[in-house]
């Protein structure tokens, strides 16, 4: 949720802001703005709308110095414009900050320094604390910024500068903050495709430690302004992985790259039929098993709920993140809490990680990016290595964590003596295969999509394992086409949803060849009978739904658990063209930011 990027150096600063700043357009792009130190003063520059608009002022032409702060901004305080846009500055213009976060104090902080003077031209949060450091400057930035930051109740990655200085002050509590290492010069980012391009050396700020920054080094240190050790780690990841590739919009490359995903997730990890999970957690200690995880997450824990269950007979809870911390939940000693997170930053996952803790619960976390907060707070981690994701909507993330979670399932089965089922080994190590080839047949569903662009709403049906993966179907369409979608239990359809069945309202169905097929095509001649559009994704070639379907997407077959993973695919596929169809720029959906890193 909103991208900060900064820089300190020899380079041409503005450049630099604006590369980062493209960079992170995925987790905001309401407005933008950029602040240089410059010939003793600061140059400010803020646009409404996406970076493109702040690219093309001739304002930018003008500004040029050796220190400069970036903000590409998700609203959260104030509606999108460019007052409300940051940087955000003092009343002399002297001091200019970015801040990504909640100031969850900032009216009562507000209603004091407006009556000691202080003259307020926003309505956002994060311009009292650039007040804050105006009132306790006296020449020295770094004790203005501690200082400040003492009053300061809520979450925030904040970088400032001030226009006489030769240093940076950077600090993180709650929200992600990153600091590139150069030679003779330095970088700041909320994310690592900011300062890729400039540097693979990188420090993670832990919360309440702030980072001083020069030219020629970085001193972290905490909030009593005392020094810390910090490493400085290495990103694997290369410049090329995050550029689109010759595709249109990261989304579909991203679909696009889930073979080789799935392939880099099992790799060393399942071998001759067993896992090879190196995990101090001993699953014969654990009675219970919670899943926190919001949007996307929260649907492959669902589909995690599944296997594990099935594999391991241990109950499972899922919940989204947001309730589960906020429900007094009875969680403690021989629970394992399971927190799911692309970013590794969803800042309700990471507070039921804290929640867990306390109460005695061993915690595990399925994330995707390596260092990231959630990585650093659980008692053990899967890494997802999907690599980087841009497109807010998740396709490829989804994937690597179900098959992460279906890793730890047979982890816990084999730890308990049991043996995983043959068919399902084997389904596994050829699903890279499966998707491809529904890949390889895209232009048929790009064909199904084109015909139902014009839908006002639609609905999405699946049972037992699939269930989850109609809920995620629904999820990717309504997000990036802006077509209202529901996803149901089809055994639910009855109660309630069937009263939205007229001849315009698309039904998707998943219908694959288990335990349930029967039950699922009753429900579409339902359905049919009342005239609605029917697009069945099936494994079963069957005369019945041959008849019934309007559409029919066919995938390879597989066992029922293996399914859900090459389901979700071809609705990945049909969210996608119907957005596209509808001229839609589903890399930068209207409202949504990649990474929610507040309430």
């Amino acid at each position: 949720m909103c991208g900060i990027t900064g820089y300190i150096g020899e380079k041409n600063t503005v450049e630099v802001l604006l590369d980062g700043l493209k960079r992170l357009e995925y987790r905001g792009y309401d407005s933008s703005g950029v602040a240089v130190q410059q010939d003793g003063k600061l140059k400010i520059l803020k646009k409404k709308g996406k970076i493109a608009e702040l690219e093309k002022s001739p304002e930018l032409k003008t500004m040029n110095g050796s220190m400069g702060i970036a903000h590409t901004r998700w609203a959260t305080h104030g509606v999108p414009n460019e007052i409300n846009a940051h940087p955000h500055f003092d009343c002399k213009k002297e001091i200019a900050l970015v801040h990504n976060g909640i100031i969850e104090n900032y009216h009562q902080l507000r209603d004091k320094l407006q009556k000691e003077g202080h003259k307020f031209l926003s309505t956002t949060d994060t311009e009292v604390v650039a007040h804050l450091v105006e009132k306790y400057y006296k020449g020295d930035l770094e004790k203005a910024v501690l200082q400040a930051l003492k009053e300061i109740e809520g979450s925030f990655a904040l970088a400032i500068i001030h226009k006489d200085g030769e240093r940076m002050i950077v600090a993180r509590r709650g929200s992600p903050l990153i600091v590139g290492v150069g030679n003779n010069e330095n970088f700041v980012g909320s994310d690592v495709p900011a300062i890729l391009k400039y540097t693979k050396k990188v420090i993670y700020l832990e919360d309440d430690q702030i980072a001083v920054i020069t030219k020629e080094k970085i001193d972290v240190k905490n909030l009593k302004g005392q020094k810390v050790a910090a490493k400085t780690n290495e990103i694997k990841w290369s410049l090329d992985q995050i550029e689109k590739g010759g595709y249109k919009h990261f989304m579909i490359k991203e679909i696009f790259e889930q073979p080789q995903a799935i392939a880099n997730a099992l790799r060393g990890r399942m071998t001759s039929g067993k896992t090879n999970l190196d995990l101090k957690v001993n699953p014969k200690n654990i009675k219970r098993v919670f899943i926190v995880a919001c949007g996307t997450a929260w649907h492959a824990s669902l589909v995690g709920k599944y296997i594990i269950e099935k594999l391991t007979r241990k109950p499972v809870e899922v919940d989204i993140a947001s309730e589960f911390r906020y429900r007094n939940p009875i969680v403690g000693k021989g629970d394992l809490l399971i927190a799911v997170s692309q970013s590794g930053e969803t800042a309700d996952t990471l507070e039921s990680i804290r929640l867990a803790k306390q109460n005695g619960a061993k915690t595990l976390g399925v994330v995707n990016a390596v260092g990231s907060s959630i990585a650093r707070e659980v008692d053990e981690v899967i890494y997802l290595q999907a690599g980087p994701e841009i497109g807010v909507a998740s396709t490829k993330a989804f994937t690597t964590q179900v098959i992460c979670l279906l890793l730890l399932a047979a982890y816990m089965l084999e730890e308990a003596g049991g043996k995983i089922d043959r068919e399902l080994i084997r389904d596994l190590e050829i699903l890279p295969k499966s998707i491809q080839k529904i890949l390889d047949n895209a232009k048929s569903i790009q064909k199904i999509a084109k015909k139902y662009q014009k839908a006002r709403s639609s609905l999405y049906l699946g049972r037992g394992v699939n269930f989850p993966i109609a809920l995620e179907g629904a999820l990717k369409l309504k997000e990036i086409s802006y077509i209202h979608a529901e996803g149901y239990p089809a055994g639910e359809m009855k109660h309630g949803p069937i009263a939205l069945v007229d001849p315009n309202l698309p039904v998707v169905f998943i219908a694959n060849n288990d335990h349930t097929l029967e039950k699922i095509i009753s429900n579409m001649e339902e359905i049919k009978a009342r005239q609605g559009k029917i697009i069945t994704v099936t494994n079963v070639s069957a005369e019945k739904i041959n008849k019934i379907s309007d559409d029919i997407i066919v995938v390879p077959k597989a066992s029922e658990l293996i399914s859900a993973l090459i389901n979700v695919v071809p609705l990945q596929l049909l969210a996608y063209y119907v957005a596209d169809f509808r001229g839609i720029d589903m890399d930068k959906p209207r409202n949504l930011a990649k990474s929610v890193t507040v309430e």
